[in-house]
């Protein structure tokens, strides 16, 4: 077995075994002891995080940050891995503690200079662009784990009226336009809520025991529960049409008309998405014309009576 084989396995040993000794080392490689020490030492020089623990029971461990071993990838896969690692630069919390920018750098490093150069041309051509916020989600690393771990916790959550202390059972977390949130199920209403990560203040394992829901962050994702319908009716100009498509609530239920002017929405909502719908389609101006429910349109109405009050 040559030495740069055996190198490459004995990263993988290590890495798997956490702490050793020399001797076992040896061992496991038949090498000898002296060998070990060396191997172990180039391994350091590397960049693997070994420590060195003294005395007579003392040997090494490697410190927290796991490293993998060498991966190969082609040119594609390495741009696309680059391009995923910018993107996340626009988030100011982050599930694991990672510099972007050194991840990057030691990506680099290794790809051939004209790919380089490549990348470099495509830094300012190419962009998966967020709006970067600037609030701060310390609890967001706890909250992933405690979904993950399936667990019944208590939270302070402050939202725009209040803080309330609330016991849920966490289904994951999802990141939307720079905002970190959480579906899960609320043990006082006995109804799914959704929780902006960066406003829980606290969390806690709860003592208060009941069966964890069996879904999914993907199902709460791709689903959209009626529980009181309202039918909704509304015409679109073309720019009102632009306006739709550019919004995921309502995009799959555009319909053009026959003559290609303009269009409409056909569609049945749920009764707690109504105050939301009202506000979007006042917002469009007379791009949009709500028929359905006469309720709505009776609700825009008194907006757009506040509005032109407030500017007499």
């Amino acid at each position: 077995m040559s030495k740069t084989t055996k190198l490459f396995d004995l990263l993988l040993y290590v890495n798997t075994k956490r702490s050793f000794t020399a001797n076992e080392i040896a061992r496991e490689f038949d090498i000898s002891v002296r060998t070990a020490h060396r191997y172990l030492l180039e391994l350091e020089e590397m960049g693997v995080p070994l420590y060195t623990e003294p005395g007579r029971n003392g040997g090494y461990r490697i410190l927290s940050s796991r490293v993998l071993p060498p991966i190969i990838f082609n040119e594609d896969e390495a741009l696309a891995i680059f391009f995923s690692f910018q993107s996340l630069k626009y988030f100011k919390s982050l599930p694991f503690e990672v510099d972007i920018e050194s991840v990057s750098r030691k990506l680099l490093v290794r790809l051939p200079d004209d790919v380089k150069k490549h990348v470099g041309n495509l830094e300012s051509t190419l962009l998966f662009w967020n709006h970067k916020r600037d609030t701060d989600t310390p609890l967001l690393k706890t909250a992933i784990q405690k979904a993950a771990q399936k667990k019944i916790i208590d939270i302070k959550y402050k939202s725009k009226r209040e803080v309330t202390s609330r016991t849920i059972a966490p289904i994951g977390v999802y990141a939307n336009h720079g905002v970190w949130y959480m579906p899960a199920h609320d043990w006082q209403s006995r109804e799914m809520r959704m929780f902006r990560v960066d406003r829980v203040l606290e969390i806690s394992d709860s003592e208060k025991e009941y069966s964890h829901p069996d879904t999914t962050l993907y199902d709460i994702l791709h689903s959209y529960e009626v529980k009181e319908p309202v039918h909704l009716y509304v015409k679109l100009s073309d720019q009102g049409m632009l306006s739709c498509k550019d919004n995921p609530y309502f995009e799959t239920s555009i319909c053009s008309n026959t003559d290609g002017a303009g269009g409409f929405i056909n569609q049945t909502i749920d009764r707690s998405d109504f105050d939301y719908a009202s506000r979007f389609f006042m917002g469009l101006g007379v791009e949009a014309e709500v028929i359905q429910p006469l309720e709505m349109r009776e609700n825009i109405r008194r907006m757009a009576q506040d509005i032109q009050e407030q500017y007499k």
